[in-house]
């Protein structure tokens, strides 16, 4: 009987259908860009200052310029350059006192040549920015600071607890019915989000998004994985996360023109809707529908993908099915990713590195928006380098195999966050230029480290490997803004530290994996114990069974033949 793969082949493994549906899922992978790294622009931080009262009607009466009402009225940046003093503090002063001069009032109320005491701010703060974030409207600042980085971590959160229960739904109840409800409540959840009225439901709205649109994400790669044929699966893969990168560059361009972060929110959850024609426009994967035993409707469409590519339909359509496996009748554990010794090291590298990933890409990211110059022009350039990594992994992923590119990639970002912290600030374009090759690397590795992760684990707990090593990504991206924000005000070259010596150590580690270019996806454990050994190819391995069975049965019909001579 054949198999969806052995139609595809026969019916256009990517033909004009594929491509249909390849164009027609891509906006969903680019939607994705906002909800994973938009805190930039929805949670910039301004510069800012204590609000006075009374020290604008002064500054008007007086006639004093912006600088000389901020020389006059609020403290310097402190000791080493420190600005929390200047931002969380003011002078206790009552500038409604008509008795203050204009030439320094404070000479008047200084005792003992000292500056007034310091308190902190009241009455709230002035950010010096002709838009909005929700720094700005919730007064993110100071000893709230760390709110700023709930925010993000909420959304992966939401990551984390919402992979296991929207897989179960992808694999229950459709690819295609998991799509349209993912999609649905995170579009509602960030229209939500644009118009929450306080912290505590922005928060709420931002946690139920980040629950569905990963698996809103992963059903659309899902989907078109399992659409194309064999030949131009992992083409289409890297492909499809490549439209993550067009959604980051389309980003930059709606913060430049909406810059109030509920309209940009809106702007970026609204047309998310039009991802509900999908319902008409993207049929059910022909592959989930013969494992839930409903071969006709399976059949259907793959006619149907015949016809759009302009290919008759195989005369053994009807008899479509899926592949047996024997593997296939083993029940998975979780003991069985650390049951051997190979499995067991290869589990815990594969953990850190995805746990690495997802700190060096966000961190990378965050803190970029948190040090660079043009907000808008630092997050284009280090989005823009993510085109060249998606075709340097195309070139080299069957010449030079996945282990030596995935640790050099990893020894690159983390050589150029530590590279960073030695470049003055005056040389910013420097800075920048040396952020977008870590960029690079670390895109790099995030795009190689699933396909990594697949090829190491034998087939019955394949999905399994995947889904708990990934897991650490959305760990990762938790605590990822903490690292940021917190160790920045310590120093601002603390979390590129950090950042450095995650980033070479995975290389290192990287190293330790066995090499999988040109080998057979292991079958068994024992096929995953032994891949250093450079099994051969499937295709020989299934030959040589052939062979061997076709032999067993010569030898039978020989042996009956002699027995009834007798």
């Amino acid at each position: 009987m054949p198999t969806v793969d052995d139609v595809l082949e026969q019916v256009g493994g990517f033909g004009w259908f594929q491509k249909q549906a390849f164009l027609t899922l891509c906006p969903l992978s680019a939607s994705f860009a906002p909800i994973y790294v938009g805190i930039v622009f929805l949670a910039f931080t301004p510069d800012h200052r204590c609000l006075s009262p009374g020290v604008a009607e002064l500054s008007r009466r007086c006639g004093w310029s912006p600088a000389e009402e901020l020389n006059f009225t609020v403290p310097g940046p402190g000791p080493a350059g420190d600005a929390f003093p200047r931002q969380c503090l003011r002078y206790e002063v009552d500038w409604n006192r008509s008795a203050l001069g204009c030439a320094d009032p404070l000479a008047g109320l200084a005792a003992n040549s000292s500056p007034p005491a310091l308190g902190p701010c009241r009455h709230g703060w002035v950010y010096d920015t002709p838009g909005s974030s929700i720094v700005t409207e919730f007064n993110l600042v100071c000893e709230n600071s760390w709110k700023v980085d709930l925010f993000q971590s909420c959304v992966n959160v939401g990551f984390f607890l919402g992979s296991v229960g929207v897989g179960y739904i992808a694999d229950r109840f459709g690819r295609k019915l998991c799509l349209l409800a993912t999609t649905l409540i995170s579009t509602v959840s960030g229209v939500l989000t644009a118009v929450a009225p306080d912290y505590a439901s922005l928060l709420l709205f931002r946690l139920l998004q980040g629950l569905v649109s990963k698996g809103s994400w992963t059903a659309g790669y899902t989907l078109i994985t399992e659409f194309v044929g064999p030949g131009s699966r992992r083409d289409v893969a890297i492909l499809y996360q490549t439209a993550f990168t067009v959604g980051l560059v389309l980003l930059c361009g709606l913060a430049y023109a909406l810059p109030h972060w509920r309209g940009l929110q809106l702007a970026v959850s609204v047309p998310t809707f039009l991802f509900l024609l999908y319902y008409w426009c993207v049929p059910e994967s022909p592959r989930w529908l013969l494992s839930q035993k409903r071969n006709t409707q399976a059949i259907k469409i793959m006619g149907r993908i015949a016809h759009k590519n302009g290919r008759p339909p195989p005369a053994d359509l009807k008899a479509l099915s899926l592949e047996e496996d024997v593997t296939d009748k083993l029940s998975p554990s979780f003991a069985d990713l650390f049951r051997t010794p190979h499995l067991r090291k290869h589990t815990f590298i594969l953990m850190y590195l995805w746990f690495t990933s997802s700190v060096l890409y966000q961190g990378l990211i965050m803190h970029l928006g948190a040090t660079g110059g043009n907000l808008y022009l630092d997050f284009l350039y280090s989005a823009l380098v993510e085109f060249p990594a998606a075709f340097v992994i195309l070139v080299t992923i069957d010449r030079v195999g996945r282990i030596r590119p995935l640790a050099v990639s990893n020894l690159v970002a983390g050589a150029a966050c530590f590279a960073m912290t030695f470049i003055s600030h005056d040389l910013h374009w420097l800075s920048i230029a040396v952020a977008c090759v870590g960029r690079m690397g670390i895109t790099i590795v995030f795009q190689m480290v699933c396909l990594v992760n697949a090829e190491l684990y034998p087939t019955f707990v394949r999905n399994l490997g995947v889904m708990v090593c990934s897991s650490l990504c959305d760990l990762g991206g938790i605590i990822t803004p903490f690292l940021v924000f917190r160790l920045m005000e310590v120093w601002q070259g603390l979390p590129l530290i950090l950042f450095a010596v995650l980033g070479l150590v995975a290389g290192g580690m990287t190293l330790l994996l066995p090499e999988t270019k040109g080998v057979a996806l292991p079958e068994t454990i024992e096929d995953a114990e032994n891949l250093r050994r450079k099994a051969k190819p499937k295709e020989n391995k299934i030959y040589l069974q052939i062979q061997t069975s076709e032999l067993q049965a010569l030898e039978r019909d020989a042996s009956l033949g002699t027995e009834g001579q007798r």
